[in-house]
């Protein structure tokens, strides 16, 4: 069996092109894998909710096989790739004529995509889940969405690979903490592309919440803004210890060296974040948006946040609890990184994944 792979690969930076990589090396063990092949016995698209994927999805459309959503809604794709009147063709194609007013008027406060819920609820997936021969997803809440569509279409929900990293040595993990003047502290971290649905200022509300009552306590945001505009808005933020965009190493470092990590998603997208499972891997205490997303994972393996108004206060009582009881966040680190070793091994998705393709092309 010959499979097409079609996604971004590294130098693009970005998680999915580092995923799409480790994902690549641990097939192209066990079936002939050809990059971006225009025959195959079978492609497989991966598709995430940016322009980087434009390739694939055109790809996918013209030659239809397997695709891989790393998240269950296109909307900011179509934004970002599409002319407005591309846009509300599109849009007026997947939902009917009937909406075309309300194409016209998301466009024209496409500025707010980032955090409107109105983006969230129309995830603009129907024309690739339509074409595919089967759909992967990495999590239930994905599943349900993609079942909407296309009740009888086969959906399978495939585990997001991720190799346990090497632990970082004591004197490594100093001598980072050294250079962002976080000894002695409590270092809080959000990662990644920084965008409102991060929820960056919830977090500074509840960090701030409890400055009074440890002093040490301190928020890392690192990452790139998605937008000047976003940019702007974080660099008003003080207290806050500010950098960009990390390479592997730097990142995986990083990961193990502050003391929890935040990564909420509000809305959702329906994605599996690989910042998540990584951080996890590295057995730090991870809060999460609770969602059908996280599912899968044990109870005792993550920190869950209620979404809504009450979100910073909730942040601010588990950080709390995180802070004053080392034993309790151990405990969740060792549970994190436990389910990693367990469900999320390069070999045992590979397998699984050749399970799926194998079964598209009989």
């Amino acid at each position: 069996m010959t499979v097409g792979y079609h996604a971004p690969l590294p130098p693009t930076r970005s998680g999915v092109a580092d995923y799409a990589q480790a994902l690549l090396t641990a097939l192209r063990g066990r079936v002939n894998v050809a990059v971006d092949a225009p025959a195959a016995d079978v492609h497989l698209y991966q598709l995430g909710n940016n322009p980087l994927h434009r390739a694939m999805h055109d790809r996918s459309l013209a030659n239809p096989g397997v695709i891989l959503l790393h998240d269950a809604n296109l909307h900011h794709y179509y934004l970002g790739a599409l002319s407005r009147e591309q846009y509300i063709a599109e849009f007026t194609r997947q939902y009917g004529e009937w909406h075309k007013a309300t194409a016209a008027a998301l466009w024209e406060r496409r500025a707010l995509s980032g955090a409107d819920a109105a983006y969230f609820d129309y995830p603009m997936l129907g024309r690739v889940v339509e074409r595919a021969q089967a759909v992967i997803v990495h999590n239930r809440g994905a599943a349900r969405r993609v079942e909407a569509l296309r009740p009888a279409a086969p959906v399978y929900s495939l585990p997001h690979l991720l190799e346990l990293p090497a632990e970082a040595s004591r004197q490594q993990v100093a001598a980072w903490r050294a250079e962002h003047g976080l000894e002695g502290c409590f270092a809080v971290a959000v990662f990644g592309h920084l965008r409102p649905t991060k929820r960056v200022a919830s977090v500074l509300r509840a960090v701030s919440r409890l400055k009074d009552a440890y002093p040490r306590l301190r928020l890392v945001v690192a990452g790139e803004a998605v937008s000047a505009e976003y940019a702007a808005s974080l660099a008003e933020m003080t207290g806050v210890v500010r950098f960009g965009y990390q390479h592997e190493e730097a990142f995986t470092l990083a990961l193990q060296a502050v003391d929890a990590v935040v990564s909420l998603r509000y809305p959702s997208s329906g994605e599996t974040s690989g910042i998540t499972l990584r951080a996890m891997a590295a057995a730090r205490p991870v809060l999460v948006t609770e969602g059908d997303e996280h599912a899968a994972i044990p109870e005792a393996a993550l920190c869950r946040i209620e979404p809504g108004v009450g979100e910073p206060e909730h942040l601010a009582h588990v950080l709390a609890l995180l802070v004053e009881n080392p034993s309790y966040r151990q405990c969740i680190g060792a549970q994190a990184r436990a389910h990693i070793a367990q469900k999320h091994a390069p070999e045992r998705v590979a397998a699984e994944l050749e399970a799926i393709l194998r079964a598209t092309i009989r």
